[in-house]
């Protein structure tokens, strides 16, 4: 069943009006949408709706309710990816997986080492990455599309990481501490921050200024994972141990 998101306001007592062109599009040109079809509606803060298509038009679809209820699929911790920025198309391969695994953000980081540089052009990036974390959400049937942010430089990173309760470094030099053994000892954290490296990893320098600052130095294992796998395998490890 197809699942779309849609403000509260147009959310009434027992009606759903979807009014974005873009789903309105896809649902009469691709998916073939049709009066009396079920659909999945979330309104991306806390509730999820089983819909009845009722009147399809090109500037609107008119649902009745026939169930709600509060999410069911969002993970109970809030995690937040601090990606150094990849080459590439890794990104996009980086926000789809951890979407669909259960992010609840993610934060485009330049580093010391990063080789994409800033040219101007970066809003357009982060609309297009946007884009790919509402299809993913979709598509794992998320109740929130995880917002992609504004892309920061390592400095600004340091002074954004005082909101979460849990600061996880995950260092390709860390040969002592296991990520499992952090997890295993911060059971109560509600809010916790992956921090990975782009291609080259982190310098030096930037690693001890995030130790400093007070985060979890931790190993993902004894292989060294490509900067576009490190991400996933993080949260997915995260979740299990915190909610499995």
């Amino acid at each position: 069943m197809n699942r779309f998101f849609v403000e509260k306001d147009k959310i009434m007592e027992n009606k759903i009006l979807i009014t974005d062109k873009e789903d309105i599009k896809h649902m009469n040109n691709v998916l073939r949408l049709k009066p009396n079809d079920l659909i999945e509606v979330s309104d991306g803060e806390k509730y999820e709706y089983l819909a009845q298509i009722m009147k399809v038009s090109k500037a609107n679809v008119e649902c009745n309710i026939i169930e709600s209820s509060v999410f069911t699929r969002e993970p109970l911790r809030k995690v937040y990816l601090y990606q150094g920025i990849p080459k590439q198309s890794k990104m996009e391969f980086i926000i789809q997986k951890c979407v669909e695994l259960g992010i609840h953000e993610v934060i485009p980081v330049f580093t010391e080492r990063t080789v994409i540089q800033d040219k101007g052009n970066f809003p357009k990036k982060i609309e297009r990455w946007q884009k790919i974390s509402e299809e993913a959400a979709k598509q794992s049937k998320r109740g929130i599309i995880p917002r992609v942010k504004d892309a920061m430089d390592f400095d600004n990173m340091l002074n954004n990481l005082n909101h979460v309760d849990l600061i996880l470094f995950l260092y390709e030099n860390e040969e002592k501490t296991s990520i499992k053994e952090v997890l295993r000892s911060w059971k109560k954290n509600e809010r916790i921050a992956l921090i990975i490296g782009p291609e080259g990893g982190f310098s030096g320098e930037e690693a001890e200024k995030i130790i400093k600052l007070g985060a979890q130095s931790a190993s993902l294992g004894k292989r060294i994972l490509r900067t576009e796998t490190a991400g996933a395998v993080a949260l997915a490890i995260t979740l299990y141990e915190l909610e499995g």
